[in-house]
C-alpha cells in the first residue's frame, strides 16, 4: 500500500423541509448516513478515532435537530446536494488540520438516495502543492507521502 486510507460512516437523525417552485415542503425526518473516503497524509501514528472524534462533534450540531434552523440552512435551501456540499468543505478544513485529506463525500438521504462528491482531483492538487511548497509542520511531514500518492494513478 503507497498510502493510508480509511472510510468513516457517521449517522444523523435530522428534520429538513426543502423549498420547490418558492414553496417551503412538509418537515420531514431522516436518518442520514454520511461516508467520507480520507487519506491520511502525515506519516505518524494518529488513532483514527481522534478523527471520528472530531468529525462526530461537529455532526451533533445537527442530531435530532431540524436543519433549517441550523446556519447556513437558515438562508441556503437544505437539499441533499447543499447539505453535502456544506459538509465537504466543513469537514475538509477538520481533516486538513488534522493531516488527512477528504478524496470523496457521500451523503444519504435515504438508503436509495445518495449525493456524491468526488474530490480526487482536487486532492492530487494538494499533493503537489505540499511536495512543491515551503516546509511547515504538516508539509514536512506529509512530504514523502504525498510524493507516493502522486505516483499511485
Amino acid at each position: 500500500m503507497k498510502f493510508s486510507a480509511y472510510k468513516f460512516k457517521f449517522y444523523i437523525n435530522a428534520n429538513h423541509a426543502i423549498y420547490l417552485g418558492g414553496v417551503l415542503g412538509d418537515n420531514h425526518p431522516h436518518t442520514w448516513e454520511i461516508i467520507l473516503d480520507t487519506i491520511k497524509i502525515r506519516d505518524d501514528f494518529v488513532q483514527f478515532d481522534m478523527i471520528e472524534k472530531k468529525v462526530d462533534n461537529y455532526f451533533s450540531v445537527f442530531q435530532d435537530a431540524d436543519i433549517n434552523k441550523i446556519e447556513p440552512f437558515t438562508t441556503i435551501n437544505p437539499t441533499l446536494e447543499n447539505i453535502t456540499e456544506h459538509f465537504k468543505n466543513t469537514i475538509s478544513s477538520i481533516l486538513w488540520e488534522n493531516g488527512w485529506l477528504l478524496s470523496v463525500i457521500e451523503v444519504s438521504e435515504t438508503p436509495s438516495r445518495s449525493y456524491i462528491i468526488d474530490m480526487s482531483d482536487d486532492a492530487d492538487k494538494i499533493k503537489e502543492q505540499i511536495i512543491s511548497s515551503e516546509d511547515n509542520p504538516v508539509q514536512k511531514q506529509a512530504k514523502e507521502i504525498a510524493k507516493r500518492l502522486l505516483s499511485v494513478k
